[in-house]
């Protein structure tokens, strides 16, 4: 991540994109914000918010295939910044909508969540070749 201000990080891992791997991924960051002094609905908030996009890179990214993501925070600045890379084909940001509330459905309300509990959303390709980057920031007061 760039030196935008003082960061420090919080976590950074490499998962697989596997269903049975989101405890994993949910226990690593709700431990290292809890590390990090982040309040309790602030880390559930973000947990689950990040639950929804690994969720959406496995089913979506990677098409239930194999895979990696890799998942890193950092803290500061009354910030907390999350970046989810995944090395899946690069996916168009506009096509990255979620589905009318109206629509009584299972699936699709994620990107709603993930929108509602961050302060900025931004997909980006990767800067390495095939992927992309989910960046997310929250704003959680002082570090």
């Amino acid at each position: 991540m760039s030196g935008e201000g003082e960061r420090s990080q919080i976590l950074a891992g490499r998962f697989e994109a596997r269903p049975d791997q989101l405890r994993r991924i949910r226990h690593a960051l709700a431990r290292a914000l809890e590390e990090a002094g982040v309040d309790a609905e602030g880390a559930a908030d973000t947990v689950l918010a990040v639950d929804e996009a690994c969720q959406n890179v496995i089913r979506h990214g990677y098409r239930n295939g194999s895979g990696a993501i890799v998942l890193c925070v950092e803290r500061g600045g009354g910030e907390l910044v999350i970046e989810i890379r995944d090395f899946a084909a690069p996916v168009d940001p506009a096509r990255i909508r979620p589905r009318p509330l109206d629509e009584l459905r299972p699936g699709g309300l994620g990107t709603h969540f993930i929108r509602s509990v961050m302060d900025r959303v931004e997909y980006r390709p990767a800067s390495a070749g095939r992927g992309n980057v989910l960046r997310m920031v929250r704003r959680i007061g002082p570090a």
